[in-house]
Order: C-alpha cells, then structure tokens, then sequence
C-alpha cells in the first residue's frame, strides 16, 4: 500500500541529488526524514532503506515516477474491464484469467502504438488518466484491514 509513497520520497530525493543540493553521503539521513514524515518509520539499516534498490548505485536516474504511472494506468484499466466483464476477482478464484485476457488484447494489446497513454486511457476508460481508480482499489483492498469505510 505505501510503494507509491517509496516512489514519492526517490522522485523528491532524485532532482536534489542530480542538482547537488544533496550530497550523496547526506542521502541516508535525507530517506529517514522523508520515511519518518510521510510514513512514521525509520529503516533499521541502510540496507533496507536508501540501498534497498539498486537502480541509484549504477546511476539509473529518472524513471521512479513510471512504476507510479503504471499503477495509475492498471488500476484504471482493470476498473473498465470490471465494468464490462463483471468483478473479476471472482473469476480469478475459480481460474477464469481467459476473459480478462481476451479483453486486454481487444482493448489494449492490439493497439500498439497507435495511440498515446492519454489516448489509449481515455478510449478504454472514457476519460482522462486519473488517481481514482487507484485510490478505490487501495481503500476495497486494504481498507478493511485498517477499520477505513
């Protein structure tokens, strides 16, 4: 539930670092303020925290906020897909992965290239990229589990 939130703190850290606002041996101090601030924990170790991806030791910079957008993007498809296949969950339980399939590939995969994210999102959906459908799936799934409505 908070992976989006890991996401938030490296894209915020990101630009310091490239910028040299951020010296790097400042950045384990810099992920535990963030941590403790948006989510109320401190890593027990480096280790588990600031080095716990590799993508920074070999200077993969940039492309954080995409594992966010893809979240955005599935959440949204898969609430179009309920829509018109039904709940979906239900036929997972009994196996039934087929339909899902089949209309990812006539809604989505055979597309291609042929429309941009925003377009593609916006004819499958019918409207714009939007954190909604994310925030339903989170609050459905994990809701219960925190006494939220």
């Amino acid at each position: 539930m908070t992976y989006n939130l890991h996401i938030l703190i490296r894209f915020e850290l990101e630009p310091q670092l490239i910028d040299g606002d951020l010296p790097v041996e400042d950045l384990p101090a810099a992920w535990n303020s963030l941590y403790r601030q948006y989510l109320g924990i401190e890593a027990p170790s480096a280790a588990d925290g600031v080095l716990q991806d590799i993508h920074w030791s070999f200077g993969a910079f940039g492309y954080f906020p995409t594992y966010t957008l893809g979240n955005l993007y599935a959440a949204q498809f898969f609430e179009a897909a309920e829509r018109d296949l039904g709940p979906l969950e239900p036929q997972f339980a009994d196996g039934a992965f087929e339909p899902l399939l089949n209309w990812l590939r006539e809604n989505v995969h055979r597309h291609g290239q042929c429309y941009s994210a925003a377009q593609l999102i916006e004819r499958v959906s019918g409207g714009p990229l939007t954190h909604t459908p994310l925030m339903n799936y989170l609050k459905r799934r994990f809701g219960p589990l925190y006494g939220l409505k």
